[in-house]
């Protein structure tokens, strides 16, 4: 009797490794190419229709590969966005605010995760009401504050809340840092002190090197979110420092002017191929900086725990 339950087990031992297993990863792999292909679909989209003709796009046997690879796609838009002063525009106007904005939050994450104050909830709770109020309701009381101030159309606009810690979704950012300062022992901070070291030495000297997997996804996300921001910078830096993602909004009006079609030529007016090479050449520069960090990115999720591990 003993026998048989031991070879009934190993049956279902056996079944379950023999059919449950290579059922259940190939559930996976199914769901993972579904969702793949909805993120790359309009990617690879893009990149194909940007090197079209005019006479690929319209030819319905033309799907994915051009017959014949063209640049003046890339050549219009280059000149229409203004490449080079937009992109140094985009650059100082994302690159300074995020690598503030990474330091500083850090800053105040350390002050709530190491220090107890009057009114210690009550402030975290005010911080998170600053990430779950949508932008559209305080757009008007900004703009109000800042031309008071007299800083708009200015790019201490930009670099100003970043300083001081309320930067785009500066919330996010302290909660990622406080949540990551909390698994760090205090037994660092109170053996730095009895060697000497005062609290801004104890916090740049030891805990921001211990931070840098924090201070990396902190940086990219707020690059990106910088850099694609276009509600807040049209507003407050104005058509004195126009951006790429700006240049892109209002991109069909300026081909229009730059590429006028008064003599009925088809042949300057804006097509699809167009409008794709402009989009692809604004998110090249944040497509080759995950590339160069794209391994720091991935190590900084799994030590931060974002992914929920």
């Amino acid at each position: 009797m003993k026998m048989s339950k031991n070879k009934e087990k190993k049956f279902r031992v056996s079944y379950y490794k023999t059919f449950k297993e290579p059922a259940t990863k190939t559930i996976i792999y199914v769901v993972l190419i579904g969702i793949g292909y909805a993120y790359l679909y309009p990617l690879l989209y893009m990149i194909t229709s940007s090197f079209m003709s005019v006479e690929d796009l319209v030819n319905p046997t033309v799907v994915w590969i051009p017959t014949k690879f063209t640049l003046d796609n890339f050549v219009r838009a280059w000149k229409v966005l203004e490449m080079p002063k937009a992109l140094w525009n985009s650059v100082y106007t994302s690159a300074i605010p995020a690598l503030a904005q990474s330091l500083i939050t850090a800053l105040i994450a350390y002050g709530l995760s190491r220090f107890e104050f009057p009114l210690k909830r009550f402030w975290i709770v005010l911080m998170l009401a600053t990430f779950l109020i949508p932008t559209q309701v305080t757009l008007v009381t900004k703009y109000v504050l800042f031309s008071t101030l007299r800083l708009t159309d200015t790019i201490f606009a930009t670099f100003l809340p970043a300083i001081f810690g309320q930067g785009i979704r500066s919330a996010i950012f302290i909660l990622l840092y406080l949540n990551f300062f909390n698994m760090l022992p205090k037994a660092i901070d109170e053996a730095a002190e009895i060697d000497g070291a005062n609290t801004f030495q104890i916090f740049y000297k030891i805990i921001l090197p211990l931070s840098l997997p924090a201070i990396v996804t902190t940086f990219i996300f707020s690059l990106v979110w910088y850099w694609n921001e276009t509600l807040l910078s049209g507003l407050l830096l104005g058509n004195k420092i126009k951006t790429l993602p700006l240049e892109l909004r209002d991109f069909v009006v300026r081909y229009a002017v730059m590429f006028p079609t008064a003599d009925g030529s088809a042949a300057n007016r804006i097509n699809e191929g167009i409008r794709m090479a402009a989009t692809m050449i604004t998110i090249l520069p944040l497509l080759i900086t995950y590339l160069f960090l794209q391994r720091q990115f991935v190590e900084s999720l799994e030590r931060t725990g974002i992914t929920g591990e």
